[in-house]
């Protein structure tokens, strides 16, 4: 794919697929942590109109579970039929604004969290999961057959809440994700080996969704570029996982990104880890544990802006597909730069969370860039309702620590 050399306005529509986005800028996917029964609150749509009407072309949805066995925790939101008055709501609330609004579903495998859940965790192989202290099974040929399912039916409800697109999460060591990591993927079947074989799942849950919902949604991808775990996904293995999809034809886009929630979380984030803050939030026994391995758990990477942009450069030589740059993009000068580079869209997170109306900044001229200080304490917030605690100290929702 060849980069452009002109200027793009970042504040100009832009087309994704079938959907026309009133600017270039995406609020990525963050969990809110505002769903104390798994469906939809006034928070939830409080928290992603303020972006909406903080000027995002598009907000996401983070995170839609696709089976309840794959929530990270009980109170993660999943796709069923008592889910959809309240999505149809909250996509109301977005178009009112004039922003897109997209549903980013998964699930959770190896992240989810079984004993919160009170449902037996999936993933390639049985392992432990230090996340709820059990052993996660080994995924069936049934399972699969049903999880892929899951995925077409999850699109569909999306699809008929109103949305305008849906990202389907390939990275972090989520299921999909899973079975493309070498060393999490040990299976000797036709679902591992090869990496033509670690990737089927993700390829099958992309063609379900895009079948589910046809034309009429853009369907983006978050796919890993690196696991940051010895013995997992490089970024080698993710190209040609990418140019897979490409030739499969589903996605309108792919969004980048890399780490891990099961086994390096800090690596998507950069900056301080918030060691402390994660303990408190924890039962009294995993506080133990998380005190003596919580350096080794939650490595701090320094932060740098837009720090996934120079492997993210090599599939934009690869792909035709349309990719989404992700990682720390704070300035107005590196979405022009990324965008001129030939990157299709930028996604944003924490500068967002803690300034939602910087893009309407950016553009009347009266703020070149966010103030976040990548402390990451926001991170722990999601059992609290997904803040910055700077500026709000106090929890939206009632604390709950995983169990």
């Amino acid at each position: 794919m060849e980069t452009t050399t002109s200027t793009i306005d970042p504040f100009a529509p832009a087309q994704l697929g079938p959907v026309t986005l009133r600017n270039r800028v995406i609020k990525a996917a963050t969990f809110e942590g505002v769903m104390p029964d798994a469906l939809v609150t006034p928070e939830l749509i409080e928290y992603h109109r303020k972006v909406a009407a903080g000027g995002v072309g598009m907000t996401t949805v983070a995170y839609l579970a696709v089976s309840p066995e794959g929530r990270t925790h009980a109170e993660c939101l999943w796709m069923r039929e008592e889910a959809i008055p309240g999505l149809t709501k909250l996509a109301d609330a977005i178009h009112a604004e004039g922003a897109a609004i997209s549903g980013q579903i998964g699930h959770g495998g190896l992240v989810a969290n079984a004993k919160s859940n009170q449902a037996q965790s999936i993933g390639p192989t049985s392992q432990f999961n230090p996340i709820s202290m059990r052993k996660t099974k080994a995924a069936t040929e049934a399972d699969l057959t049903r999880i892929i399912h899951d995925f077409a039916n999850a699109a569909k409800i999306v699809q008929r809440s109103g949305f305008d697109a849906l990202e389907i999460h390939l990275g972090h060591n989520y299921l999909p994700s899973s079975f493309l990591s070498p060393r999490l993927n040990k299976r000797e079947d036709r679902w591992g080996g090869s990496l033509e074989n670690r990737a089927k799942l993700a390829r099958k849950a992309c063609e379900a969704v895009r079948q589910a919902v046809g034309g009429d949604m853009a369907v983006i991808a978050k796919l890993n570029m690196k696991d940051a775990m010895p013995g997992g996904l490089d970024i080698e293995e993710s190209l040609q996982v990418a140019q897979m999809l490409e030739e499969d034809a589903n996605l309108d886009a792919i969004e980048l990104t890399g780490g891990s929630s099961f086994g390096n979380p800090m690596y998507l984030f950069r900056g301080d880890a918030p060691l402390k803050e994660f303990a408190a939030t924890l039962p009294p026994l995993a506080r133990v544990g998380f005190k003596l391995m919580g350096k080794k758990m939650m490595p701090s990477y320094p932060f740098e802006e837009a720090f996934f942009r120079k492997h993210a450069r090599r599939y934009l030589e690869t792909l035709n597909t349309p990719v989404i740059l992700l990682g720390g993009i704070n300035e107005l000068s590196t979405i022009r730069s990324a965008l001129d580079e030939g990157f299709a869209f930028v996604a944003m997170g924490r500068a967002l969370l803690r300034t939602p109306d910087l893009i309407n900044r950016m553009q009347s001229g009266t703020q070149e860039g966010g103030i976040c200080i990548h402390c990451n304490k926001c991170m722990p917030t999601i059992y609290s309702g997904t803040r910055c605690v700077i500026d709000n100290p106090q929890p939206i929702m009632g604390s709950a620590p995983v169990a």
